[in-house]
């Protein structure tokens, strides 16, 4: 007459930093590329470690993976151009001698 229970799954859920991380790495490429962008790392670092001590009740692990990827590359190539623009002025390159850039980077009010 008894009758063993029926073990019921354990439930998992997506880490909500997982998903804050893969938001701020597409942020980081279109509307806020810092803060964007440092949102991904610092929250895609947190996420892998909330998933790595959960013992599998806690996912994600692809979509933090992915905000750390955009939020490296982000910060990484920031830096590269910076570093290009900051060598450039000190080597007395300016961006306004290029022709077709010119129009478009002229501080002069345009003559009619």
């Amino acid at each position: 007459m008894n009758q063993p229970y029926a073990q019921i799954p354990p439930t998992t859920h997506t880490s909500t930093l997982a998903i804050i991380s893969l938001v701020g790495g597409i942020t980081g490429w279109t509307i806020l590329p810092g803060v964007g962008a440092v949102v991904a790392v610092v929250t895609g670092h947190i996420a892998q470690n909330e998933i790595k001590k959960s013992g599998g009740m806690i996912t994600g692990k692809g979509m933090a993976t992915a905000g750390l990827i955009l939020g490296y590359l982000s910060l990484g190539l920031g830096f590269c151009a910076f570093c290009v623009v900051l060598v450039s002025n000190i080597l007395g390159f300016t961006f306004l001698s290029i022709p077709f850039l010119s129009p478009f980077l002229s501080t002069s009010a345009p003559t009619f």
